[in-house]
């Protein structure tokens, strides 16, 4: 790669940070997608991110998208990055404000108006209710549910004192959850909102925010009868989410996921950023 470098866009969805790479014309070509995204994602040698986001051609949709949590792997689904993506697509006019795009969780349709993106969700599965697992010799209370990617979710009384990355990680990699793993998300119902903190699978880490966990802790609230839609879940980052669903239907009809996204920068990526 030249020093022209590989034009992107950095955007922010709740706390949540993608690059976005546009590679309907082969920016990326000879490129290993992997390595690169583990290298550009670090934040003390490289740009630093939770995830990258290439778009690609589709013959299915207005586009396609290539998701990449920051350790390289793939990730089926993700909500705060859809949003993004969404947003980044009418910006460039890759799509018009209302549009459809292919992911490995089939094609998904999205509402843009400004900052602010309403993004429709994969059909939720797997719901499991109160089920209990053993860590380290403690037992602990949960409730599952797969929005696109898994989501163990915990009820705790405070939020702010939850171990999220001492038992966020060993519910992780827990073999109740094998051999995929499992994100993990630690609620608290105050009021009318949820409080979410969550321990995200590929990022290794918690997150100021986690789409598809706001959404599997929203719907799992309403089952448990904590919560009545729309519900709005407040992130770590201290933004807020609005989760649409149908808590009368078995499936839970359309469910959405709504906020604002924010647009922090473009640039070049440069070999040195990816080859060190």
């Amino acid at each position: 790669m030249t020093r022209k470098g590989i034009p992107f866009s950095k955007l922010n969805g709740s706390g949540n940070d993608f690059l976005l790479i546009d590679d309907r014309g082969d920016a990326m070509r000879g490129i290993d997608r992997p390595s690169f995204v583990v290298k550009v994602c670090d934040r003390s040698r490289s740009i630093g991110a939770d995830g990258v986001i290439v778009i690609e051609p589709s013959r299915r949709a207005d586009f396609r998208w290539d998701f990449y949590n920051a350790d390289g792997s793939r990730a089926e689904m993700c909500g705060n990055g859809g949003r993004c993506a969404a947003r980044f697509a009418a910006t460039r006019r890759i799509a018009g404000r209302e549009m459809s795009f292919e992911t490995l969780a089939g094609i998904l349709q999205a509402s843009v108006r400004g900052r602010r993106v309403k993004l429709q969700m994969t059909r939720p599965r797997g719901l499991t209710v109160d089920r209990s697992l053993t860590l380290a010799g403690k037992k602990y209370s949960y409730s599952f549910l797969d929005t696109g990617v898994p989501h163990a979710v915990l009820f705790v009384p405070d939020v702010s004192r939850a171990d999220v990355e001492g038992v966020g990680r060993g519910i992780r990699r827990h073999k109740a959850f094998a051999p995929r793993g499992t994100n993990v998300d630690f609620v608290q119902p105050v009021g009318d909102a949820l409080l979410v903190r969550t321990y995200e699978r590929g990022v290794e880490g918690e997150t100021l925010a986690c789409g598809t966990g706001a959404v599997a802790s929203g719907i799992l609230a309403a089952v448990r009868g904590l919560a009545v839609p729309p519900v709005t879940v407040r992130t770590s980052g201290g933004e807020s989410l609005i989760i649409h669903f149908d808590p009368k239907r078995i499936d839970f009809g359309e469910v959405f996921l709504e906020g604002d996204t924010s647009w922090s920068c473009d640039g070049k990526i440069f070999e040195e950023a990816y080859r060190y």
